[in-house]
């Protein structure tokens, strides 16, 4: 019998087959085998099929043999993912506010295709979160490459910034106006993805949510600016004091709260933070934030068991953020 021209590649499929169609509670025979492969115009016989699984194994494929009359045969045990790690980046991509549904479902598609086939449909039952708020931005994939480029070849990135107009619609800022800016660092916070980077024009670090950027092009020949602004600042501490991504003053806030609530400060300051007690089951803990009305929505939210301490500037303002709420109300 003529050998087909992807009779080269039999052990390429054979791999694939056991991949995608074994796993450890579905085996395939030597008989199975050789019939799926003749789906892929590939002949074989039972010796060659021992043999080449052989090979499989000495080059590093963990392939196991199971003796039974009844389901007995060859399977694929350790995969490059466990179920799951394959769970925890589903979950990941899903929650992702900045991935575009269309992407999601993409990227779901190929995280799928990780696990076996059976497994992968435990994945598809692990997508429960439909009509969760994502970005409408399909050109997000291109703008994160166009800006790791950027960062790798020390150029500045011209942009389009987008806000939303009463009529739902991503507009561009300043009429159109583009923004030029030294990209230094990408970060996730509050499920969405930010460039954190030097503006040229204000001459200072600043952050952009990388979904609303758009038309990003790097000024070939235009080297970065404010090496030296950003190498002052620590990124983990930019994003915890940063509340909402709003910058504003930094202000070191000292906090009075109960003793059980300082796992609420940990979380979102870190382990850095200065805690003294206070007597009565009460402490003080010392962070540093920017000041704005996001962090101050924030403190509301941890409700009259909070106060703010020090200093005297921060108390005066706070007080008048609450007082202009409760004048919407009288």
């Amino acid at each position: 019998m003529a050998k087909s021209a992807n009779q080269k590649l039999k052990l390429l499929y054979l791999i694939k087959i056991l991949s995608e169609k074994t796993d450890e509670n579905h085996c395939m025979s030597a008989a199975q085998l050789i019939s799926e492969l003749a789906y892929y115009d590939i002949s074989a016989e039972r010796k060659s099929i021992y043999d080449d699984i052989e090979r499989l194994i000495e080059f590093g494929y963990d392939i196991i043999y199971v003796k039974s009359k009844n389901n007995g045969g060859y399977y694929l045990a350790e995969r490059e993912f466990e179920l799951p790690e394959l769970k925890l980046l589903v979950d990941a991509v899903q929650a992702s506010r900045f991935i575009t549904q269309k992407k999601s479902r993409e990227l779901i598609a190929k995280i799928e295709k990780l696990a076996g086939p059976y497994d992968a449909k435990k994945l598809q039952r692990q997508v429960l979160a439909a009509g969760r708020i994502k970005t409408e931005n399909e050109s997000i994939y291109y703008n994160v490459d166009e800006i790791h480029k950027a960062m790798q070849d020390n150029e500045i990135i011209s942009f389009l910034y987008l806000e939303w107009n009463v009529n739902k619609e991503l507009k561009a800022r300043k009429e159109g106006e583009r923004y030029e800016a030294s990209p230094f660092a990408l970060t996730w916070k509050d499920e969405n993805y930010y460039l954190i980077a030097y503006d040229n024009k204000e001459e200072k670090i600043k952050h952009f949510r990388v979904d609303k950027m758009n038309k990003i092009t790097s000024l070939t020949g235009q080297k970065r600016k404010g090496h030296e602004a950003f190498d002052k600042i620590d990124i983990a501490e930019y994003t915890n004091k940063t509340f909402g991504m709003f910058g504003g003053e930094d202000i070191s806030v000292t906090l009075l709260l109960p003793e059980n609530m300082i796992g609420i400060i940990i979380d979102r300051f870190g382990k850095d933070v200065t805690i003294r007690s206070k007597g009565d089951g009460m402490i003080s803990a010392r962070v540093k934030v920017a000041i704005s009305n996001q962090f101050y929505g924030w403190l509301t939210g941890l409700g009259n068991k909070v106060s703010v301490l020090s200093p005297e500037s921060v108390r005066t303002e706070y007080t008048e953020y609450l007082s202009e709420i409760l004048k919407q109300y009288r």
